[in-house]
């Protein structure tokens, strides 16, 4: 699998109850759980004081990574992502065996 480091900004649209968040947080969570078992979500984190995530996340390729692993996630709707496609770097520490 490739890895991508990802950018998602969650947008909430004016209306929506709160009902409606807290339901789908929820099951975004279980879903987030779901990918990292899979492989899928390698790590994830949010700057502190902000409301987006940035994440290292795996797929075989970009299309998959946006049909069949981001596009699962409950809060898809609300989202927008920049994804940046990785590769190793020949200094990475965490290569090194």
């Amino acid at each position: 699998m490739r890895e991508f480091l990802v950018e998602i900004t969650t947008t909430v649209p004016e209306g929506t109850s709160r009902d409606e968040v807290d339901r789908r947080r929820a099951a975004e969570t279980v879903r987030s759980r779901e990918l990292a078992a899979a492989g899928h979500l390698g790590r994830l984190w949010r700057p502190v004081g902000e409301r987006r995530s940035i994440g290292v996340w795996r797929a075989d390729d970009e299309e998959q990574l946006h049909e069949k692993v981001l596009g699962t996630l409950p809060l898809h709707a609300w989202m927008t992502f920049a994804v940046t496609p990785l590769e190793p770097h020949p200094n990475d520490p965490g290569g090194a065996v």
